[in-house]
């Protein structure tokens, strides 16, 4: 049975907060809110954590992940991004975006999507989430709790509690969230590319 806490959504409990990182830091999955809907997260370094994401919604293992960063400060040692783009994410970050990026050689393989060697990297606008993030002290592992057959991330902490009890070690109820899907920018190349356009403003980026 999965371990399941009610976090204040504007004065996340340190003492929650702990909890739940203590989890990832022994090697288990959580679910936590973002500002697109709730997620699955685990350390980086947790190879069967993230087997148990994948396997969860049915993705292939190296799809779907992305780096969960509390700040741009983290961005330098996992995706090699120059100045424009820095200034651009600076402008609109934290927020409901995913950029994907080449990845830098401190960023595993096995973490990276085979064919283009990119990784996705957010940094969200949401309490609990960077709350999480600045207790870990390093980014996260995470994809967005989209169940097979479902287009949205959930958003109902207590329906995820009913599907996942048995399968995650703990479930943050974060409050009840919209349905929003991030805004999915590539830029790994010289042009960039808007790959899906979902709750983040993209006039910057057309």
């Amino acid at each position: 049975m999965s371990q399941f806490w009610y976090i204040h959504d504007e004065n996340p409990q340190a003492r929650l907060i702990n909890q739940a990182v203590a989890i990832l830091k022994q090697g288990g999955v959580i679910v936590y809110p973002t500002d697109s809907g709730y997620a699955l997260g685990c350390m980086i370094g947790e190879k069967n954590a993230m087997t148990r994401m994948a396997r969860i919604r049915q993705i292939e293992n190296d799809t779907n992940f992305s780096l969960m960063c509390r700040d741009l400060s983290e961005l330098a040692n996992f995706a090699r991004v120059d100045n424009q783009a820095y200034r651009l994410l600076k402008s609109c970050m934290p927020g409901p975006y995913t950029f994907i990026f080449k990845a830098t050689k401190e960023v595993p393989r096995r973490l990276q999507c085979d064919k283009k060697r990119t990784i996705g990297i957010r940094v969200p606008n949401n309490v609990i989430a960077l709350a999480l993030l600045e207790a870990l002290g390093e980014p996260m592992m995470t994809t967005s709790l989209v169940m097979p057959n479902e287009q949205f991330a959930e958003s109902d902490p207590e329906h995820i509690r009913d599907i996942l009890d048995h399968l995650v070690e703990g479930i943050i109820h974060g409050g009840y969230l919209p349905e929003n899907q991030t805004t999915v920018i590539d830029m790994s190349e010289d042009e960039m590319v808007i790959l899906r356009h979902g709750a983040g403003d993209t006039s910057a980026f057309e």
